[in-house]
């Protein structure tokens, strides 16, 4: 037998009457959604579209992929095509409902259902899309984020409310000319960067399209291709942004606000990345530095393979790539073996035994052991000087022209001492090698132990 306190106690801890009511409420929700004809028909018909959609999607895919085939190869337009050709069973899945949403609405029937179904897929197409034409995981993800939520939003009738309250929460910027209040509300920051991530993501595809037109025109200097490109890649965000900024609505005026606190940022935070920035605008302007140049950087040797607003890209010949920034260049210089004319000259110094009688023979044989290497210059005659009389030999230098720095200028002075190792060789010329004479003058004495 239960007493009250007991049914006290029990109720305290696990309340079914409340619990019982709320389940019979859910029961009650159901029966009347599930039980009502419109919805129903909203639910056979939302099932039912699959099956023409089943049916007639692959076969269109393979009837446009069959004639298109050969007509669109490459480009944009064939990622457009291969990216509809995917998506034919949603298409055709969304056609049959916007069919059925038309039917419902002629017979003046309700048709939410069929609404929030042609939501949730066009969100989910919008992804696809992305996915396949862009082929970015970062914007793949970036739609996934806002597509998805702002269509499940739309399909519960909650997208309204939400936007009033990111509408509500605002902080005033200051006032207009006429005195009207200017503020900045949750909603503007998201809708700005929506249409700027859209607008930057077209500014990028107009750039590299540009770029590519450039790489095409023979006439124009790599030198004023990469200066080019240097001023699409600032340019084209900026004007994105102030567009981005235009469509919300936002009053350019009010960025004066904030101009002291971007001028302290740049002043502290941004002064290298400013430097380096200006400094590559200097080098592509003044042509110091242009894409092929070879160049010798802090020892290093490579070739200019690219050049961006902060660094310039070389490729050494053990295949490395440097990322140098472009203020050292114009702060520590650097040697271009090839900016006025790719004719340089090489030296390869070697020296002979003391005991070398003909000094001229010499001479002669180390030019001609250079003139017979493919990559001297056979117009500049090489000439070979003798330097000095060093401590083991008399030393002289090889010096020859080559045409083709940026094939390497350690490769080419191998060959010309292997040139030069064989000559002598087969005349009987010697190379010395170092020699020490140690003189003793006293020894030491032999101690009496």
């Amino acid at each position: 037998m239960r007493t009250s306190q007991d049914d006290s106690a029990l109720d305290e801890l696990l309340p079914l009457e409340a619990m019982q009511g709320r389940f019979g409420e859910i029961l009650t929700w159901l029966q009347e959604t599930l039980l009502d004809i419109n919805i129903a028909i909203q639910i056979g018909l939302v099932a039912a579209a699959f099956i023409p959609a089943l049916i007639f999607g692959p076969r269109l895919r393979h009837l446009v992929e069959a004639h298109t085939r050969e007509l669109i190869r490459t480009g944009l337009a064939r990622r457009l095509l291969t990216a509809a050709i995917a998506l034919a069973t949603p298409l055709a899945l969304l056609a049959v409902l916007a069919v059925e949403r038309v039917v419902l609405g002629a017979v003046d029937r309700p048709f939410h259902l069929i609404d929030a179904a042609m939501s949730l897929m066009t969100a989910w197409l919008v992804i696809r899309a992305v996915t396949l034409i862009i082929r970015s995981r970062f914007w793949s993800q970036v739609a996934f984020y806002i597509a998805w939520p702002v269509a499940a939003l739309d399909v519960f009738g909650l997208l309204d409310d939400v936007v009033m309250q990111l509408q509500a929460l605002a902080i005033p910027l200051g006032e207009t000319e006429e005195g009207d209040p200017v503020d900045l509300s949750l909603f503007d920051v998201l809708r700005t960067l929506i249409y700027f991530g859209v607008l930057f993501w077209a500014a990028s595809f107009a750039g590299r399209a540009i770029n590519t037109q450039l790489e095409r025109a023979e006439e124009i200097s790599p030198a004023l291709r990469a200066l080019i490109a240097k001023v699409l890649g600032f340019v084209l965000p900026i004007v994105a942004l102030l567009i981005a900024l235009q469509l919300t609505g936002f009053n350019l005026a009010t960025l004066a606000i904030f101009s002291g606190a971007v001028g302290i940022g740049v002043g502290l935070g941004l002064q290298k990345t400013v430097a380096n920035f200006a400094a590559g605008f200097t080098l592509l302007a003044d042509k110091s530095i242009k894409p092929g140049d070879a160049l010798e950087v802090d020892g290093q040797f490579g070739w200019v393979t690219g050049m961006q607003s902060r660094y310039v890209s070389m490729r050494t010949r053990d295949g490395t790539e440097h990322l140098i920034p472009n203020e050292h260049f114009i702060a520590n210089g650097v040697i271009n073996w090839s900016k006025s004319d790719r004719v340089v000259r090489q030296h390869a110094p070697f020296g002979v035994s003391y005991g070398t009688v003909d000094m001229e023979k010499v001479q002669q044989l180390a030019i001609a052991a250079a003139q017979t290497v493919d990559r001297v210059v056979p117009d500049k005659t090489p000439v070979c000087n003798l330097m000095e009389f060093g401590d083991s030999s008399v030393n002289f230098d090889l010096r020859f022209w080559i045409s083709d720095p940026q094939n390497g200028l350690s490769n080419v002075r191998s060959e010309v001492y292997m040139a030069i190792w064989k000559s002598f060789h087969e005349n009987g010329i010697e190379f010395p090698f170092p020699q020490m004479d140690v003189h003793v003058k006293e020894m030491p004495k032999p101690s009496d132990t």
